[in-house]
């Protein structure tokens, strides 16, 4: 269990908050605005009406007990960027920073974030991977070199195992996991052979994942 601060109760702060808590986090909640903090109220462990803008109610906050906190204000830059810089004065662990641009992330870097988030920018780019092919069930970008893609198994390699295919050395890829129905492989036997209905984890550049969906 972890301790998040979300500032910020957009429908992406919202969201997040709800994300947290399912998982057993305790969230406390901040806006400036009492109908959001309303609709957050369900989510949040806590919610507090309070403007993160200001000095005061960052040091009441003890934003250094916290392991994580996400500035997740949406509408007003400016905000966000004072927020970010005010946390990171008051000594908290890690800030993640929502931002809509690229000179918003370097902004936010400079100024404390030690993570900038793209919501809708990352959110397009895994629904065009999974739109754009037959094959991808899910797609998640890690970094700008490693994604992780959940793909139906190549058609190529039904009957074949892993031994067969070589496929860390011919693909550049690393088998994460396989699903046969109801069954979660963590750790492929290299002489079982792939079958028709098997969906496949991949970790590796996207590029060498690329061929493997088309």
């Amino acid at each position: 269990m972890k301790t998040v601060l979300v500032i910020g109760l957009g429908r992406f702060g919202r969201h997040l908050c709800k994300g947290l808590t399912e998982s057993g986090n305790e969230v406390l909640a901040v806006d400036n605005d009492e109908t959001r903090c309303n609709k957050a109220a369900g989510f949040a462990t806590e919610v507090q009406i309070a403007d993160a803008t200001d000095p005061d109610v960052i040091k009441s906050l003890g934003v250094n007990n916290f392991d994580s906190c996400v500035v997740a204000i949406a509408d007003n830059f400016q905000s966000s960027l004072e927020t970010t810089a005010l946390l990171a004065y008051h000594g908290a662990k890690h800030i993640l920073a929502r931002a809509n641009s690229d000179v918003h992330e370097k902004f936010l870097l400079r100024n404390g974030a030690d993570e900038v988030v793209y919501a809708e920018r990352d959110m397009a780019e895994r629904i065009a991977v999974r739109v754009g092919s037959n094959r991808v069930i899910d797609y998640i970008k890690l970094n700008n070199d490693y994604s992780i893609a959940e793909i139906k198994v190549p058609d190529k390699w039904v009957g074949k195992t892993i031994i067969d295919l070589d496929i860390r050395a011919k693909y550049n890829v690393n088998i994460v996991l396989i699903k046969r129905k109801e069954e979660f492989i963590s750790i492929p036997d290299p002489t079982k052979k792939f079958t028709p209905d098997d969906v496949v984890m991949l970790l590796g550049h996207m590029e060498d994942i690329r061929p493997l969906v088309k």
